[in-house]
């Protein structure tokens, strides 16, 4: 997982020529985000869809569109996707707005230059971008307007949070709010300093929990992502979290945090220092964080991006309270089945007996965890699941672990009418084959993988 070290990012840059004398939704509730899904698994015959736009780590004149089932396994959709007609594109933030459109917010110069507006773009399908026009944020004497980030307030309200600073000091910047004023997103309030956060904070990304304004700014003299909270979204918010305290580590930037189908909460950041991508989950909000793991495929190339979270149709449809077995889709000829309470993945055939017939037979119940999720019995009882990483069947003990352990959620596979069988709470984490048994492994986004994880619901062997 080492890539080679990147350019500096613009941040770093800018403080060296500061030393010279010139010197994110709260998902799934906001009627401003159409589309976004509730902290549960998508019901059957639907799927979880996470987009993000980035600029490019070697091309800051455009960017890509990525999607994502799982929000660790982004594929390229559009590659360039939107190039806007004058100046650059970095740090977009996307939406997708109650008028059905999708639409783009970013910083239109490069580091080294004076920029005192932000650019807009709309989309219809996510894919194909039209510029709408740059807007010149009023704030006296403006010499950066940089990394504007969308938050749509539970009364649906829209605003952007933008880092601004002024002549006098250029590389000192503080978050300003600005709030539509129509509904076309055209016209603005005057900005209005995020109160409590302060100067030489960047990137603020702010996500709505009840009635609790949660801000992640980007201390720009530690190179630490910190974590503020208020009961106003323009404050005054109280820093409670400084340093290293999630254990991230420095010169991460462009935090964008996000809820999971399992009700945990993603941050991704931009991890610049070392030329990676970033993601760390939370369950016990943002109080304790996992270890961050790079994303796979994109890390290296995506810059700054944040995610737009959205259930649509066309996902896996597969019943409940009926029997299936379960072939694997890159070896044909090779079924789920229960070994010594294992999950391996032999040959099955016609001429198989019976009582290896019935070992690779599985009844498809409801999610422990999560009735959209899935579970899977044996012919004794004994429900799937994980672990120590390895797929096993036991007795059912009741408690919300084992539950946990035994759901999983149903993404789309990669042959039609194949499924991927994600860990629920173990996100990114796929039922794979490895040497004929399966396990749960974390996605390194290859074709590979992908088909190590596919498998076809078919007719039952017994």
């Amino acid at each position: 997982m080492t890539s080679p070290r990147p350019t500096p990012s613009r941040r770093s840059l800018l403080r060296a020529l500061a030393a010279l004398p010139a010197s994110a939704l709260v998902l799934g509730e906001l009627p401003g985000l159409l589309g976004t899904a509730a902290a549960a698994a998508p019901p059957s015959g639907s799927a979880t869809r996470y987009t993000i736009v980035p600029f490019l780590n070697s091309n800051d004149g455009t960017v890509n569109v990525y999607q994502s089932d799982d929000a660790t396994d982004f594929r390229l959709v559009k590659s360039p996707a939107y190039t806007p007609p004058s100046n650059r594109i970095r740090d977009a933030s996307v939406i997708k707005h109650t008028n059905g459109y999708y639409y783009v917010t970013y910083t239109t110069h490069t580091w080294q230059d004076t920029s005192t507006t932000i650019g807009f773009a709309r989309s219809s399908d996510r894919v194909n971008w039209t510029f709408l026009y740059d807007y010149t944020v009023p704030i006296a004497s403006l010499s950066r307007a940089w990394a504007p980030e969308w938050f749509v307030d539970s009364d649906g309200s829209v605003n952007i949070i933008v880092s601004c600073s002024v002549t006098s000091n250029e590389w000192i910047f503080t978050p300003y709010l600005l709030k539509a004023t129509n509904s076309a997103l055209t016209a603005w309030s005057s900005p209005v300093a995020l109160s409590g956060i302060g100067p030489n904070h960047i990137d603020t990304y702010i996500v709505k929990i009840g009635s609790t304004y949660h801000a992640f700014p980007k201390n720009e003299t530690t190179k630490y992502i910190e974590y503020a909270t208020a009961t106003s979204l323009a404050g005054p918010y109280t820093i409670s979290k400084t340093g290293d305290w999630a254990g991230w580590g420095s010169y991460r930037e462009g935090p964008s945090v996000i809820q999971l189908d399992n009700g945990g909460w993603r941050i991704f950041f931009d991890g610049y220092g070392d030329g990676k991508y970033y993601y760390s989950d939370s369950y016990d909000t943002f109080a304790t964080w996992t270890a961050a793991k790079a994303l796979p495929s994109i890390s290296g190339t995506a810059r700054h991006f944040t995610v737009v979270k959205e259930t649509v149709s066309g996902g896996p449809a597969l019943s409940k309270g009926v029997t299936r077995s379960f072939r694997s889709v890159n070896y044909s000829t090779r079924y789920w089945q229960v070994q010594s309470s294992l999950l391996n993945l032999p040959v099955v055939s016609g001429s198989s007996t019976t009582a290896l017939k019935q070992a690779s037979t599985f009844t498809v119940v409801a999610g422990l965890a999560d009735g959209n999720g899935y579970s899977f019995r044996d012919s004794s009882g004994n429900y799937l699941r994980h672990w120590d990483y390895r797929a096993r069947f036991d007795a059912n003990d009741g408690t919300s672990t084992f539950a946990k352990d035994a759901t999983f959620i149903a993404r789309t596979g990669t042959t039609s009418g194949s499924v991927r069988f994600e860990s629920y709470n173990y996100p990114g984490y796929f039922l794979r084959h490895y040497n004929y048994q399966l396990r749960v492994d974390l996605t390194d986004g290859t074709d590979t993988f992908r088909q190590d994880s596919s498998f076809v619901p078919v007719t039952a062997w017994a």
